[in-house]
């Protein structure tokens, strides 16, 4: 009985905890269009040069962009022309094609990586009505050439005399894009196909909108300090109301996804921990604002996806998505699924009972729900191995850790990364390198900035962009030029900037893409790079460089405390329990959201019913009646992630099995690190990502060794591949 009415009293109290802010209207900001001959001004930059940055202004930015965007779209109906004069039995020069739109592409994609890396480092030089008035004038003339009628037609008479060269790989990239954007359609079809795409932008926008509102509607307030004395000072920092009384409060917690997951890791009172998550898996749902629903939009988006395949002539949305993926099919992607679940599913159900017993022992009276997990496992790791994210921070302070990155890089990839002061900056700390592969030669093959300290914190979060300025282009004569952006805290009188582990892997996977970016040596700018790579092989460089954290020995070369020395030989051994520990339930959750969006974009079945039946064959604890986590899903239902979001998952589990090579090599990890350069950072999106792979590692990819890094393989079974 006594039992039965604190459930009761515990019930009310979370009812009366639960509550938000009142809700503040949105509004639409009118942005007007670019004029090709209405700014003055222009930024011109010589080939392999560098911006002066002292010189641009928002002007030159937006007539620059105006003028270059009209030549590249004056090149493409030039190319149209030229198409319809020939004689009908005369071939086009596919070569002389390809040269003459990168020699108009080059000078628009200096621009606008320019203006963008000054919009992430600096909003007040680029503000973002500004920027996103540039990027969209420039996304669309860039797309121009991939939605020419003449120039599909004319290539498809091409695509079986090309073979083997990188002129049948950027070929195929304009068939394939051309395909996606109606070119193969007749005319009425592709003005139905026109009309779905404009009603789905705005759908896409109302739900985005509306998440953006709930987010911003909802406040929790904390008064007493002994709720939040265990958060880290910059969660207190981030939410503090009155900056002169940083440990008075109160304090506002909002629905930002950091302060969400800082919240649910770190606060000791379990009501205050259901309120805050209640709240952020409900909100844009009918539990929350029935004005501010979601649900309406879902069902909308997955219809009007279903629709455009349909009309492109595949029979849904997510089948159409595998075209650009590694992964190739439905069928081989549920393979994937089922193959990893066999291993996560039974260690996820032993991880959580094991923290379930330290939490009962710790004096904890109830069943572990889904916003008790992060706060337990924190407990744990502090109890059982004096492992603390916020002391480890002190071994990893700025500028020690991007320096023993680049020479950690320089031994292993044979480059040499040199620091260049004369370049011109956007501010004070930004820095710039040059970048010299040995195998190429004394002159530089590219160059990065790097921006810690991105202006004002703006975006709510640690979050690191590598920002493609340019991309090599041969025809124009442009070098890879790129820029690293963090929005870290800048340094203070109290010290340096100090990373946390989860701060590191960022770096690591950050400047991982920009290696792939500057040693590329694809000569057209659609090949090079990052260019034309697979969705699901994207993020494989930057994920194989987040990788090597694991290794102790690599950690300890790129930790420097000023009071301890470097890091102490058993914490660098411990530090990999933050990816090993709860593995399988985090891999779990990785899997059922993968599952999810592709379900959701080739079934017809309610939302809700398709949660209903994936949540228990990934998870081990009941779902709550109220959670809506789809209605807030902006990557997949606003962005482009609709039957992608496995993608950040299968890039983990190639970069794995890459991995494993460079272990079983440890003696000798240079020439595996050789032959990585030479295949997965020189050949960018040339050749497809599976042959990239099996040149690096002589066979097809296997999830075996992602399920050893996180300890939760098991020998007794039978090894997979994918």
């Amino acid at each position: 009985m006594l039992s039965l009415r604190r459930q009761m009293q515990y019930v009310a109290t979370r009812k009366r905890c639960f509550y938000t802010s009142n809700m503040k209207c949105g509004y639409i900001v009118l942005v007007p269009e670019i004029g090709e001959e209405g700014l003055t001004g222009d930024i011109t930059i010589e080939p392999g040069g560098l911006p002066d940055f002292n010189d641009i202004t928002i002007e030159n930015c937006l007539g620059a962009i105006g003028r270059q965007a009209g030549v590249v779209e004056k090149s493409v109906k030039q190319i149209e022309s030229k198409i319809l004069a020939l004689p009908a039995n005369k071939s086009i020069d596919t070569v002389e094609l390809f040269r003459k739109l990168d020699e108009a592409t080059g000078p628009l994609d200096t621009t606008w990586g320019t203006a963008k890396a000054l919009y992430l480092g600096n909003s007040t030089l680029i503000p973002t009505k500004t920027y996103m008035n540039i990027h969209d004038r420039a996304r669309k003339a860039r797309a121009s050439k991939f939605c020419s009628k003449s120039i599909y037609d004319a290539l498809q008479k091409e695509k079986k005399a090309i073979v083997g060269t990188f002129e049948e790989r950027l070929l195929r990239k304009y068939l394939l894009e051309g395909g996606l954007n109606g070119l193969g359609l007749k005319d009425d079809t592709r003005a139905s196909l026109k009309e779905v795409l404009l009603r789905l932008g705005r759908e896409r926008a109302n739900f985005k909108n509306k998440v953006n509102i709930s987010m911003h509607s909802f406040a929790h307030l904390i008064k007493d300090y002994q709720l939040v004395r265990d958060f880290p000072s910059t969660l207190l920092e981030a939410t503090i109301i009155d900056n002169n009384n940083t440990n008075q409060g109160p304090w506002k917690f909002t629905l930002q996804p950091q302060v969400v997951d800082g919240f649910l890791k770190h606060c000791p009172d379990r009501i205050h921990r259901w309120n805050i998550w209640q709240a952020n898996v409900r909100k844009a749902s009918t539990h929350m604002d029935k004005s501010l629903e979601n649900s309406t939009h879902i069902e909308k988006i997955r219809s009007l996806r279903k629709r455009q395949a349909n009309i492109l002539g595949y029979p849904n949305y997510a089948t159409m998505s595998m075209q650009t993926k590694m992964a190739s099919s439905i069928s081989n992607l549920k393979q994937i699924f089922s193959k990893l679940l066999q291993f996560a599913g039974p260690a996820q159900s032993v991880e959580i009972e094991q923290l379930q017993n330290f939490a009962t022992a710790s004096g904890f009276e109830h069943r572990l729900d889904v916003y008790d997990v992060s706060y337990w496992q924190r407990k744990y790791l502090l109890s059982k191995y004096k492992l603390d994210e916020e002391t480890l921070r002190k071994y990893f302070p700025l500028p020690k850790t991007p320096s023993g990155l680049f020479a950690f890089s320089e031994s292993l990839f044979g480059i040499k990364i040199v620091e260049r002061t004369d370049a011109q900056i956007w501010q004070p700390l930004v820095n710039y390198y040059d970048v010299y592969d040995n195998d190429r030669g004394l002159k530089s093959v590219g160059g990065f900035y790097i921006d810690c300290y991105s202006k004002e914190n703006k975006f709510g979060k640690n979050n690191g962009w590598m920002v493609s300025i340019r991309n090599r282009n041969d025809s124009a004569k442009l070098s890879p030029l790129c820029a690293l952006i963090f929005n870290f805290t800048p340094p203070s009188g109290n010290g340096p900037c100090l990373l946390s582990m989860d701060d590191l892997r960022m770096v690591f996977k950050t400047f991982g893409s920009a290696l792939q970016h500057i040693l590329t040596e694809a000569p057209f700018t659609d090949l090079a790079g990052l260019s034309n790579i697979e969705w699901d092989a994207s993020q494989v460089a930057g994920c194989v460089l987040s990788n090597f954290l694991d290794n102790p020995s690599i950690l300890k070369t790129i930790s420097d405390s000023q009071n301890c020395g470097s890091l102490p030989d058993d914490l660098a051994q411990k530090t990999k329990l933050f990816k090993t520990h709860l593995a399988g339930y985090n891999l779990c959750e990785e899997l059922y959201i993968a599952d999810l969006d592709v379900e959701l974009h080739q079934c017809d079945n309610f939302w809700l019913d398709v949660v209903r039946k994936l949540w228990p064959v990934y998870k081990c604890m009941p779902l709550d009646k109220k959670d809506s986590h789809p209605c807030s899903f902006t990557e997949i239902f606003s962005g482009d992630w609709g039957a992608a979001q496995f993608s950040h998952l299968y890039s983990k589990v190639i970069a794995a099995d890459i991995m494993e090579a460079f272990e079983d090599n440890n003696e000798d990890m240079n020439s595996v690190g050789e032959r990585f350069k030479k295949t997965f950072l020189s050949l960018g999106g040339a050749v497809p990502a599976a042959e990239v792979f099996r040149r690096f590692r002589g066979r097809d990819p296997s999830v075996e060794a992602l399920l050893k890094s996180l300890n939760i393989w098991r020998d007794t079974r039978t090894p997979h591949s994918l």
